[in-house]
């Protein structure tokens, strides 16, 4: 089973390189380790958390810089089975993040106090997907 934690190059690039001025959805979808994998030197190695307790952290520590630049949750749930696609793809977590528009993104990830609280993250996911969507371009009500 192929695992993603973080951004590939080519589709960090591809994300700058949309419109940065208008809002954005992510759809998050987590699967978390038994067992919160730290660095040794970190102050969180060796405290035993799952990775829930460790993503938890990650949005406490996080949480005040995502509020700063605009962004909220707007959608929530919690998974209970695929009915399409791969069998073996189960989520702990699922939700939309919403961001007034790219820049805020860009701004909360490259932020320094962010990038200490992402060991967290890191530390807890097994396997993600964060995928960027348009919420105004949508068609509606039809299908």
């Amino acid at each position: 089973m192929d695992c993603y934690l973080d951004p590939s190059a080519a589709g960090f690039a591809a994300f700058k390189a949309l419109p940065r001025d208008e809002p954005i959805h992510m759809l998050n979808l987590l699967r978390f380790r038994d067992r919160a994998e730290y660095p040794a030197d970190h102050p969180n190695a060796g405290k035993g958390w799952s990775g829930q307790e460790a993503y938890t952290e990650y949005g406490h520590t996080s949480g005040p810089i995502f509020q700063r630049v605009g962004g909220r949750i707007a959608w929530r749930g919690a998974f209970q089975v695929m009915l399409i696609g791969p069998e073996d793809r189960q989520w702990d977590d699922g939700f939309v993040a919403e961001y007034p528009n790219s820049a805020a993104f860009l701004e909360m990830v490259t932020d320094p106090e962010y990038r200490k609280a992402v060991v967290n993250r890191t530390a807890a996911v097994l396997d993600s997907r964060l995928i960027r969507f348009n919420p105004g371009k949508g068609s509606g009500n039809r299908f």
